[in-house]
Parts: C-alpha cells; sequence; structure tokens
C-alpha cells in the first residue's frame, strides 16, 4: 500500500473523482479553502478546471498533466500551482502512480491578501512555472494539512501562499508595503485573544475589534508579537486546558471548556506545543506534588 505523508478528514473532491485505480479525502478549512490529499495510479482524472487557485506539492511517484498546451511533470517535493479557471488533468507518469496534497483557495482570499501585503490593489498574481521548487510553498502546504478548522487558521494560511505567490510573479512589482503598526489596534486584539480563551475565535470578530482587515491584522500582529493570530489564541485555549488538568475533570470535559472539538482534538495540540500529551502532563504534575 502505499502511504502519503499528511493527514486529512474524509469527504468526497467533487470535481476529481477519481476514474481509475486510487484514493482521495478531502476536508474543508474556512472561508472556502479546502485540503485535499490522493492516490492515483493510471489516470488519475479528467480534463475540467476549477475557479478556485490549486496548489499542490507532489509527495511520491511522477505527477503527469497537460495544462496550457504543455504537459508538465511533478515529482516527490516539487510544488504544482494552477492558476483558477485554467483546464488540466492528471494522470501517473510511471506504472508506480503518484501521490499527492494540495490547498484550494477562493481567488478573492488571495486578492484581499495580496492587497494588504502590497498596500494598494493589484491584479491576481500568476505563476508563470506550473511546476517549480518553492520551499515556502512546500512547507505551507504541509502546514496546512496540520491546522484545525478554524477561521484564524485559514487567514495565516491564504497570508502565506499570497506571500509566496506575488514571490513567483514579476509582474505584481513585489515591494511588500512597509508594515506601520497600529499599536492600539494589534493590542486590542491581544487583550481579546487574552480574555477569550474558552472558544474558536471568528476573523470577523477581530476585524470588528481592530477595524483592520483579517490580513492587515495578521501582518501587524505578527510582526508586534512574533507569532499569528491564530497560533496566538491556541496557546491562551492551551494554557487554560493546562490550568484545567490541575484539576480532577475528565479529558474530554477540559477539551470542552477550551474550545476544543473533543478529546483528540486537544491531545494533537496539547503535544504538538508541549511535547507531551495532556494525561502524560497531569500524571507527571501529580508526581511532583509535594
Amino acid at each position: 500500500m502505499t502511504k502519503l505523508r499528511g493527514a486529512a478528514g474524509t469527504g468526497l473532491e467533487r470535481s476529481c473523482e477519481a476514474t481509475g485505480s486510487g484514493w482521495l479525502r478531502s476536508r474543508k478549512l474556512w472561508d472556502g479553502v479546502q485540503l485535499l490529499q490522493a492516490w492515483f495510479a493510471g489516470h488519475g482524472f479528467d480534463r475540467h478546471r476549477h475557479d478556485t487557485y490549486a496548489i499542490g506539492l507532489t509527495d511520491v511517484g511522477v505527477q503527469a498533466f497537460d495544462y496550457r498546451g504543455v504537459t508538465e511533470v511533478s515529482t516527490p517535493g516539487k510544488v504544482v500551482v494552477l492558476h483558477p479557471d485554467e483546464t488540466h488533468d492528471g494522470r501517473a507518469g510511471t506504472p508506480a502512480g503518484f501521490g499527492y496534497r494540495i490547498v484550494y483557495v477562493p481567488p478573492a482570499r488571495i486578492h484581499e491578501a495580496a492587497r494588504a501585503i502590497l498596500g494598494r490593489p493589484c491584479a491576481l498574481p500568476f505563476a508563470r512555472e506550473p511546476v517549480t521548487v518553492s520551499q515556502t510553498l512546500a512547507t505551507t502546504i504541509e502546514a496546512a494539512f496540520r491546522l484545525g478548522s478554524e477561521p484564524l487558521a485559514a487567514d495565516g494560511l491564504i497570508l502565506r501562499l499570497a506571500e509566496a505567490l506575488l514571490d513567483a510573479d514579476p509582474s505584481c512589482g513585489r515591494a511588500a508595503a512597509p508594515i506601520r503598526l497600529d499599536a492600539g489596534a494589534v493590542d486590542r486584539a491581544r487583550q481579546f485573544l487574552d480574555t477569550e480563551t474558552t472558544r474558536v475565535i471568528r476573523s470577523s470578530e477581530l476585524e470588528e475589534v481592530t477595524g483592520l482587515t483579517r490580513y492587515e491584522l495578521a501582518r501587524q500582529f505578527r510582526s508586534a508579537f512574533g507569532t499569528s493570530p491564530y497560533r496566538y489564541s491556541l496557546m491562551r485555549r492551551l494554557d487554560c486546558a493546562r490550568a484545567g488538568l490541575r484539576g480532577n475533570r475528565s479529558l474530554a470535559d477540559v477539551a470542552l471548556a477550551a474550545g476544543f472539538a473533543d478529546q483528540a482534538h486537544l491531545s494533537r495540540m496539547f503535544k504538538s506545543a508541549f511535547g507531551v500529551s495532556p494525561a502524560r502532563y497531569r500524571a507527571l504534575e501529580t508526581s511532583a506534588a509535594p
């Protein structure tokens, strides 16, 4: 059985139904962003087109596809960038089959993020080379598959993708606008996240609190505090959960009280942040008690 890195929830990506041997699974993040992971042997899918950006990372095998009148080939570690509304197909370049992970992003979200980065309206960035080596994009795609389905997580992902797409298109005149901190706005965001530690925060809430767009806030917040609003909010919720471990509540109750979907969700996020599971953390802290 072919093994691919990363993980995604179950679901069906209707625009790329398998017509040969293979499998796929997908899940939605937020703001129209969708993640899909797939593996195909032989023919993958017929010619079709998306109304989104499709930004993928080839994981295994040789991925071949026809795009803008040319046959393109991608191998493990390379990134594929397909522009909205461009026709393409997909197939294995060798009998061993191919596997990939891909992020679908509405162009409106990229347009909004690009405007925040450049400080002015601009055309959608166009990647002239559909197959490229981009450590930035590869790392961003890999990180996307570890994200929870939360609004602030999608904001940060879209901003990073927009930055990389602007770098790939010289016609955009990529010169990021200097970050001018609205100190009052970012501090209001921080205080709001410090207070709301028991639930998932929506992007629109921070926009209302700060008066900034979600992408302007994401840039300014990272400049001011060294992390994204999503990561900051997640860590404050994990702090809340860690405090809850000192009582006798079940791990499931601790998870729900800190705004996590369930105990498994808390365990994944907790171990990623602290290097141990919540159960192990509780046991260690109990052992250290006088």
